[in-house]
């Protein structure tokens, strides 16, 4: 058996639950009216009881249940729409008096039920309320009386009502569910809508988008945050395609260059100077292609990927240190003086790879782009309880409308002002993607002639040791 249809599954706890609700009023509306029907019996009954209590009485030494005369009178001589019958017992509870309206037929005394108790019982065929009552005459008891009515017509009335209602439940029942299919339908279009945009969507085509409903409801959430998802998706497709797009570029350019420049040696016979330049010239190509490379395989390897970071103790002064060792041969032949600022030792829990490699690229950016005899400050302090790391230098800046910019892959800004100037394009992209995995604040201030100034503002899991 096939499973029901989302629509049809909302409709069917739809009635499910309003049946129960309808199902309960019924029960509630049938014992109202089934303890009226009762109660009202239950009162004639009483008064019957009274009625014959107070017309008993003794004359000449004999006992008169009854005036023959009133007896005959009175409705126990014919059967009506509910009739009153009457019978009295002797202390052996045999029948010494009854209704004319019983006829052959007599009522029977319960010895199981107590006295004065209402109970429903048989006479031959007929359902009927019946009480019986001791008979007393100056505090001796002398039998019993049994009044009862016929419940004919009050069963007649509940059946009918009963059928009435279960058929009125069935009926409201199959309509409902039809109702409920309808709406639920109107209302599960957004779901249909997204069902259909999910099945044109493909890497080829991430246009389409699905048509928000006009109520804002659940559905209306859910068709926008699945649209966000798709922009999301496009965005980073389109980026991973420039992506693509630029590494090839950029790898292919060096290749271009040391294939012309060998294609060149090999046409003719040079002398070992000329060799020894070119291969020179060759191995520096080389070595641009092998950090392109480098810097290309560390964002594949940390794109998002929280759960390679190692946390330990990190000692951000012995970084910079080492970092400035590192370009020390730059930093000398540009006589570029550097001043390294720290009234304290300042440690982190972070990942010490992932640090140096912030530090390397801005650091040396910084002594890239700076001038000859130029000036780069660097300086650790805390503040605001947070350790920042400062670099500034005062080298030929950043176009104000670059520096958003060039946190994208392969953009240099100012590269065709300053040619001689070499570079991937991908240090400041590495240094974002890397501080938003480390949860470290990254900030560029620049001005063309006047210099760039890098801000690393470090997360509360700092502590200093002095």
């Amino acid at each position: 058996m096939g499973q029901l249809s989302f629509k049809n599954r909302i409709a069917l706890n739809y009635i499910v639950t309003t049946g129960l609700l309808i199902l309960v009023v019924f029960s509630v509306i049938y014992s109202i009216v089934k303890h009226t029907v009762y109660s009202h019996i239950d009162e004639n009954i009483k008064i019957e009881i009274q009625n014959h209590l107070e017309e008993i009485k003794e004359e000449n030494g004999k006992v008169i249940l009854i005036d023959e005369e009133e007896w005959n009178e009175r409705e126990h001589n014919t059967v009506d729409v509910n009739p009153v019958f009457v019978e009295f017992l002797d202390l052996n509870k045999k029948v010494i008096e009854k209704a004319p309206n019983l006829k052959t037929e007599t009522l029977q005394f319960k010895d199981s039920v107590e006295d004065y108790e209402l109970f429903d019982t048989k006479m031959g065929n007929h359902d009927i309320r019946q009480i019986q009552v001791p008979l007393h005459l100056n505090n001796k008891k002398i039998g019993y009386v049994i009044v009862a009515m016929s419940l004919a017509d009050s069963k007649m009335v509940l059946n009918n009502l009963f059928e009435i209602m279960y058929l009125s439940f069935l009926g409201i029942l199959i309509l409902l569910f039809f109702i409920a299919r309808f709406f639920a339908g109107r209302s599960i279009k957004p779901i249909n809508a997204i069902i259909n945009t999910s099945k044109i969507i493909t890497k080829d085509n991430l246009k389409a988008r699905i048509p928000l409903p006009k109520t804002r409801d659940e559905l209306y959430t859910l068709s926008k945050t699945i649209n966000n998802l798709l922009n999301r998706i496009e965005d980073a497709i389109e980026r991973e395609k420039q992506f693509t797009s630029d590494a090839s570029h950029e790898l292919r350019t060096p290749l271009t260059v040391i294939k012309g420049t060998l294609e060149v040696l090999v046409r003719k016979p040079r002398d070992n100077k000329e060799y020894e330049e070119k291969i020179n010239y060759c191995v520096k190509e080389v070595d641009h292609l092998n950090t392109l490379v480098d810097q290309l395989l560390l964002m594949a390897r940390y794109e998002n990927q929280k759960q390679n970071i190692n946390t330990e103790l990190v000692y951000l002064n012995a970084l910079i240190l080492d970092t400035l060792t590192l370009n020390s041969e730059k930093i000398n032949t540009k006589r570029i003086n550097v001043r390294f600022s720290a009234n304290q030792d300042y440690y982190i829990k972070s990942d010490n790879f992932l640090v140096i490699t912030i530090l390397r690229n801005i650091i040396s950016n910084a002594v890239k782009y700076t001038n000859a005899d130029g000036e780069i400050l660097i300086s650790l302090y805390k503040q605001d309880g947070k350790t920042i790391c400062k670099i500034s230098d005062n080298g030929i800046g950043i176009k104000k409308g670059d520096l958003d910019a060039i946190l994208s892959p392969f953009f240099r800004s100012n590269s065709t002002d300053h040619p001689e100037i070499k570079g991937t394009g991908l240090g400041l992209s590495i240094v974002k993607r890397t501080a938003e995995l480390l949860d470290v604040k990254f900030k560029i201030e620049s001005e063309i002639g006047v210099g760039t100034t890098v801000i690393l503002n470090f997360n509360d899991n700092m502590k200093s040791l002095s």
